[in-house]
């Protein structure tokens, strides 16, 4: 089996002229309408989570089925990124971003006008099957739209800003705007945001796609989108109730089946879902470990030092808020910094340097005290918040670069799939920890030392893997 190398077919001219390494005026806006796009699915993934409460009262949702809200979304949205990543490199990126741009704003929509449990869940699975199309579809589009070197460099450096950004606001802005106006308008701008984005991208993106349309690979889409959807479902249920439950533990199982039947059918597929040959690229493959790493537990960070601002120290809802706050105007900074890093010192070692950052100030979160330690919480979750930045964007380079355009679609699908099951792992894994125990703030520490331990042998690891060039 040989990596497909053909040249993507582009319908329109590329907007980002290499000259000096400056983005032209079209091509600023071609990155912000990607960006949006982003930011609002990023933003999805945590605004909704301060308004639980008062959707589950509004709505008649009792607490057990309060996990639904977030699970109606993350299923679909993990579950079908690597085939809508296959669809748009077949058929067409551009036309894909834009269905899911249209299926995400119609969903929001209704999520916003829900009226009963049912419209409402069948809005947020709607989002999320709108999002499976719009990340790596706008992935893609960027990958191929901005050359390798400066110019993605800077794309992408942007991009991991507002997705690290959009997760940030969105726990912030999802508080204020359900104190002042009510969990609906958390929706609702979901949907604002779609509708402008839509109105302003089939003007600005140019198709791309591979000039042939072989058959797509059926058996490897059933395998590995039913897998996908039974291992998120197994662990987004057990960041709520544990591992213990008969469902849980059949579909982490089923899961894991279907995902090794997946390997098994596209070693055998004439045109495959994802090229096992790409999986071979170190870059590939251990970059997509730093990634799933920096996501899972960064995630986990942010859920433990949420409980233990509220719970232990008792910081009202506005004040933790405040507290990521600073962490997302950090997060900012180093989204402006880490493509200097990455131009000096390359994508590699920027990748294994922020995973060690990391893990060594997620460490330093253990100087929180029970009565106090808001302000080294505030300033260690910062400082881990850059390095998290620097990470999610040189692991974004190091799996994306030297492989062909015809293919960028294959590999921005492992990205952003990487970037789902990160978030969605870290917390039922680590997280229980914390609330198992007798005690939370005992609980926290143990969850922070053991995360702190994973990242830093993470970067030992990535930093080996990547170590010797590409045969």
């Amino acid at each position: 089996m040989t990596t497909d190398t053909r040249t993507p077919v582009f319908t329109g001219p590329r907007t980002a002229a290499p000259e000096e390494g400056r983005l032209s005026g079209r091509a600023r806006l071609v990155l912000f309408v990607l960006c949006a796009a982003q930011f609002m699915v990023a933003l999805d993934f945590s605004v909704l989570n301060v308004a639980l409460p008062v959707l589950g009262e509004d709505l008649d949702l009792s607490p057990s089925a309060l996990q639904w809200a977030v699970t109606a979304f993350s299923l679909p949205s993990g579950g079908f990124l690597l085939l809508f990543s296959r669809i748009g490199d077949l058929f067409g990126r551009k036309k894909l971003f834009l269905a899911g741009l249209a299926v995400f704003g119609a969903a929001s929509l209704l999520a916003t006008l829900a009226w009963n449990p049912a419209a409402f869940l069948t809005g947020r699975a709607l989002q999320g099957l709108g999002a499976a199309a719009v990340v790596p579809a706008g992935m893609s589009l960027l990958t191929t739209t901005f050359p390798e070197g400066p110019l993605r460099d800077r794309a992408l450096g942007i991009s991991g800003t507002l997705l690290s950004l959009g997760f940030t606001v969105g726990m912030v802005l999802g508080g204020v705007m359900t104190d002042t106006l009510g969990w609906r308008s958390t929706m609702g701008l979901l949907a604002l945001a779609a509708l402008v984005v839509l109105v302003l991208a089939p003007g600005l993106l140019a198709e791309s796609r591979t000039p042939e349309r072989p058959r797509l690979d059926v058996p490897g889409a059933v395998t590995v989108t039913a897998g996908l959807l039974a291992l998120i479902y197994a662990l987004s249920t057990a960041a709520d109730r544990g591992f213990g439950g008969t469902d849980v533990r059949a579909s982490l199982v089923a899961g894991l089946v279907l995902l090794a039947a997946f390997v098994v059918v596209e070693a055998k597929a004439a045109a495959p879902l994802v090229s096992l040959p790409m999986l071979r690229r170190r870059t590939v493959a251990w970059g997509n470990v730093g990634g799933l790493v920096t996501f899972s537990m960064m995630s986990t960070v942010v859920f433990v030092l949420t409980l233990y601002l509220q719970e232990t120290l008792g910081l009202s809802s506005f004040l933790t808020g405040l507290v990521f706050g600073v962490q997302g105007v950090a997060s900012a900074l180093a989204g402006s910094v880490a493509p200097r890093f990455i131009g000096r010192f390359g994508a590699r070692r920027t990748l294994v340097g922020s995973l060690a950052g990391q893990g060594l100030f997620t460490g330093a979160l253990l100087a929180v005290g029970a009565d106090s330690g808001a302000l080294v919480a505030t300033v260690a979750v910062s400082l881990a918040s850059m390095c998290h930045l620097g990470a999610i964007i040189s692991y974004g380079l190091t799996v994306t670069s030297g492989v062909p355009d015809g293919e960028q679609g294959l590999a921005t699908g492992l990205v952003t799939t990487t970037q789902q099951v990160g978030l969605t792992v870290g917390i039922p894994l680590l997280g229980v920890l914390a609330t198992t125990g007798t005690s939370l703030f005992g609980g926290v520490r143990t969850v922070l030392a053991v995360d702190a331990a994973l990242v830093v042998g993470a970067a030992l690891l990535v930093a080996v893997g990547l170590g010797r060039r590409e045969a």
